[in-house]
């Protein structure tokens, strides 16, 4: 997501410097975007008036500020920080709190819309934050999508994982469909065009099962566990709100133990293949 994102700022004007564990993936976004590729976090921080990080989860992003070869103490003062990982509203606000007494800000801003929608500039970004910081990085949310104002501090990062929570409710019922339809003996293709021209339509139906469920590829490029992390993020927003969810602690147990058994570095689209071990039956993949 980073590649693309950084892409569209590059594009639209903005003198982008990056950053990453993997010093030849830097050193080739700068060689084939353009742009500067930093050799550490400190270089990278020193002249930056706003500085995205877009990383797996928010114990990286602690590390990245407050590690030992931290950024946050290496970042001019005034300098605003959009976080726009899917990451723990609560750990967010702790992070906002401690760079403000430092004189620096940070704001949420976690995306939706995958890859493709990220190349286009055209995601939905969640900014979490007060008015006027997020006001005045309007124009460099806006070179990457479209900007809904969620609330204070954290509120992007609650509203990015219950998103989630409802896509991956979607995924997991839409899939189970599939199987009992087949099973019937309805063509996975007709279940599907249904479904898009009918009430059950959700993002799944339109933009998965074909593309990644039928066709057997299961290469969406969204991980598994990432999405167990964000229902794990919802329940807990949940937890803290002290708002029974039992559908919710359903779909998340699901959801990990598919993770469990298909393994690290599976695609979130393979959950069709724990859903179809449960089920005892496979979705005939599409002839063409």
């Amino acid at each position: 997501m980073g590649w693309p994102m950084a892409t569209c700022l590059v594009r639209a004007g903005y003198r982008v410097t990056v950053y990453d564990a993997r010093t030849e993936q830097s050193e080739k976004f700068a060689s084939e975007v353009g742009g500067a590729a930093a050799a550490s976090l400190a270089e990278l921080a020193r002249n930056a008036e706003v500085l995205v990080t877009i990383l797996p989860n928010s114990d990286i992003v602690e590390s990245v500020l407050f590690g030992e070869a931290g950024i946050a103490a290496a970042l001019p003062q005034g300098a605003t920080i959009i976080d726009m990982t899917s990451g723990v509203p609560a750990k967010t606000v702790r992070f906002a709190e401690r760079l403000a007494e430092d004189g620096r800000v940070l704001f949420d801003a976690p995306v939706s819309g995958g890859v493709a929608r990220a190349r286009t500039g055209e995601l939905t970004i969640m900014a979490g934050g007060e008015d006027e910081v997020v006001q005045a990085a309007l124009p460099v949310l806006k070179a990457m999508g479209n900007v809904i104002r969620t609330g204070v501090v954290g509120s992007g990062h609650a509203m990015k994982a219950l998103n989630n929570l409802v896509s991956a409710g979607g995924f997991l019922i839409g899939v189970e469909a599939l199987l009992i339809g087949s099973k019937f003996g309805i063509d996975p293709e007709v279940i599907v065009d249904t479904l898009n021209s009918s009430t059950g339509m959700n993002n799944s139906t339109q933009k998965k099962f074909r593309q990644f469920v039928l066709s057997r590829g299961f290469n969406s490029g969204f991980a598994l566990e990432l999405m167990v992390k964000d229902l794990v993020i919802a329940l807990g927003v949940a937890h803290d709100a002290k708002v029974n969810a039992p559908f919710a602690n359903l779909c998340k147990e699901m959801w990990s133990s598919a993770s469990a058994v298909l393994g690290p570095g599976t695609d979130h689209t393979a959950l069709a293949r724990f859903s179809e071990l449960l089920a005892g039956s496979q979705i005939p993949e599409r002839q063409s």
